[in-house]
């Protein structure tokens, strides 16, 4: 049963020595139940955001997210030309804990009505630019995983072998995923400091502009595509105008290389879903994902018999695998969606990490 806004209040008070909560309405954390949460707004003209975990994955999501919220000092947050949540107090309930922060003010906006040109989508490309740009010394400092090129390549041969080994990954899957990780061009990349779970509802805008950027839990030094390759499902040209910008602000390449990398993450959270199902020994999940598998196949071929290459195969879109995880009826996990949590270093059929602050 969820906590009523009284009980968040209250709980509020007890993390936040002298807080006088004078309101509350509801906070829709948009994670289907995963946190109990509400604004509250205090007599000082504070307003701040509770939340109490109600499942172990959020838990564990949670105490990432505050880890990582800590990394990121003073210091390096003045690096970045948007604002990140701070945490302001936490108190104990039964085997887990509430956790405040500050409310950061901010619209949401969809992938697909993000425009082209130089307003918001280069906005976004300068933000996601500001953290790649941030010195990696603090990551490994705050013990957060700091992962090479050859890791992240690593992990990703990994996940595929153990996808291949249940059986029931399509051939045309296995062998199209496997000519990315075979291709060292593809992994010659230099890791930056990556948000790691990115994508458009990690962000808060006013005025066509990032102002705040939100679920710091996968913070690491990895593959910078883990946080562009949600760009490349914008309608029109906004994901050209978002990597420009981006591009232009670190003085780098977006190359074809990196886009083959990039699909290959969106694609391979579907594998991560069948491990996932395995793991948990049900058969509607595994049932569920080689359903997606079979229409993977379909979607990046005309014919699932012929072979599939990154050179002769069409480029399958992130919107389309968003789709195919969302399009079933089954209760997945609300942030086992694509992009939202790091392929490299997961343990097969992990929860991928978001945050809605």
């Amino acid at each position: 049963m969820a906590r009523s806004h009284l009980t968040l209040a209250a709980l509020a008070t007890s993390a936040v020595a002298g807080l006088d909560v004078s309101g509350t309405r509801s906070y829709s954390y948009g994670s289907q139940g995963d946190y109990d949460a509400a604004l509250l707004s205090g007599r000082d003209g504070r307003e701040l955001i509770i939340r109490v975990p109600t499942s172990q994955a959020a838990e564990t999501e949670q105490s990432a997210d505050l880890v990582a919220l800590r990394a990121l000092t003073a210091g390096v947050r003045a690096r970045l030309p948007f604002d990140v949540p701070e945490f302001v107090g936490q108190a104990p309930v039964g085997s887990t804990r509430a956790v405040v922060y500050n409310f950061l003010p901010g619209a949401k906006v969809n992938v697909e009505d993000i425009p082209a040109g130089d307003g918001l989508a280069a906005s976004i490309g300068r933000a996601i630019a500001a953290i790649h740009s941030l010195p990696t010394g603090f990551v490994g400092e705050a013990g957060l995983p700091v992962l090479s090129a050859s890791d992240c390549h690593a992990s990703a041969v990994e996940l595929i072998d153990s996808a291949a080994s249940t059986g029931l990954l399509p051939a045309a899957l296995r062998d199209r995923w496997r000519e990315v990780t075979g291709d060292d061009r593809v992994w010659r990349f230099q890791p930056a400091v990556i948000n790691g779970a990115m994508t458009a509802d990690s962000l808060l805008i006013d005025n066509e502009a990032v102002v705040a950027v939100l679920g710091w839990s996968a913070l690491r030094v990895g593959d910078p595509a883990r946080d562009l390759h949600w760009l490349l499902g914008m309608a029109g040209d906004a994901g050209e105008s978002a990597l420009e910008a981006y591009a232009l602000a670190r003085q780098v390449t977006t190359d074809r290389q990196f886009t083959r990398r990039a699909m290959l993450y969106a694609e391979l959270e579907i594998a991560r879903w069948l491990l996932h199902g395995r793991q948990l020994h049900d058969q509607a999940i595994i049932d569920d994902a080689v359903g997606m598998l079979d229409g993977l196949v379909d979607r990046v071929h005309s014919s699932s018999t012929a072979p599939l290459s990154q050179e002769t195969g069409p480029i399958m879109a992130i919107t389309d695998v968003e789709a195919m995880l969302s399009s079933t009826p089954l209760d997945r996990d609300d942030d086992f969606a694509v992009g939202l949590g790091p392929v490299e270093d997961e343990p097969e059929g992990s929860r991928p990490s978001s945050d809605d602050d």
